[in-house]
């Protein structure tokens, strides 16, 4: 019940939408539409990328620049959230979503445009929604410290997809693409290493529940080891 009145009114859309305080913020403040908006535009996406067919053209470039723009607005949601304590439960639920469709649509469209390997595509895809799922659905009432290098994975996922998709090489030449490997390897290779290093605090924190659990209950309940 205390949860409740912190985090959100009864009726979730009443409440602060863009100013600072303590009083419950509404599931519809700034911070939220930004997410939202950033789902919006992964179709966008698609459709630019579908229209264009390949043909490396203004399409692609809108296309790319749309993904490095929406992507972007990660950090300035996150920011107003905490910033400004608009932090509700819908917005720690969609983030996370906005995020994973955006660069999952962008890794399809470029393996079926063929320009990167299906088995890239499966790896990153399968390490980010198993752990989003995995945190969401088991790990619900316990807190796990975010993966080392979480932050540069993400940053790097960002990075090599939006050099993937600037069909920068029409300016440069082809030798842009040994740049656009070499990105998209350490990509992969820092969500494979986050994502087990991930996995493995999850299940030190299990161990070190069990271990802790009989202390735990002779103190007080309510106190919070964060």
């Amino acid at each position: 019940m205390a949860t409740s009145e912190k985090n959100g009114p009864s009726f979730p859309m009443r409440g602060r939408v863009i100013a600072d305080g303590e009083t419950p913020a509404s599931s519809g403040n700034v911070a939220n539409i930004i997410t939202i908006v950033r789902i919006l535009l992964v179709p966008v996406f698609v459709v630019l990328l579908v229209l264009d067919a390949g043909d490396d053209g203004w399409l692609r470039v809108a296309a790319a620049l749309l993904f490095i723009v929406a992507i972007a607005t990660d950090g300035v949601d996150g920011y107003l959230a905490r910033r400004r304590n608009l932090v509700t439960d819908l917005g720690i639920l969609l983030d996370p979503i906005a995020d994973k469709l955006l660069t999952g649509a962008a890794l399809v469209m470029l393996a079926l445009l063929a320009e990167l390997p299906a088995w890239v595509v499966v790896v990153i895809l399968v390490r980010e929604w198993g752990i989003t799922v995995f945190r969401f659905f088991m790990l619900r009432n316990r807190v796990i410290p975010a993966s080392r290098g979480g932050k540069l994975k993400t940053v790097m996922q960002s990075v090599a997809i939006s050099f993937a998709l600037l069909p920068l090489w029409a300016l440069v030449g082809d030798w842009i693409n040994w740049v656009n490997t070499v990105l998209m390897t350490i990509a992969v290779v820092l969500t494979v290493v986050t994502g087990l290093d991930y996995l493995y605090k999850a299940w030190r924190s299990r161990d070190d529940d069990e271990t802790t659990r009989p202390a735990a209950a002779a103190t007080d309940s309510s106190s919070d080891a964060s």
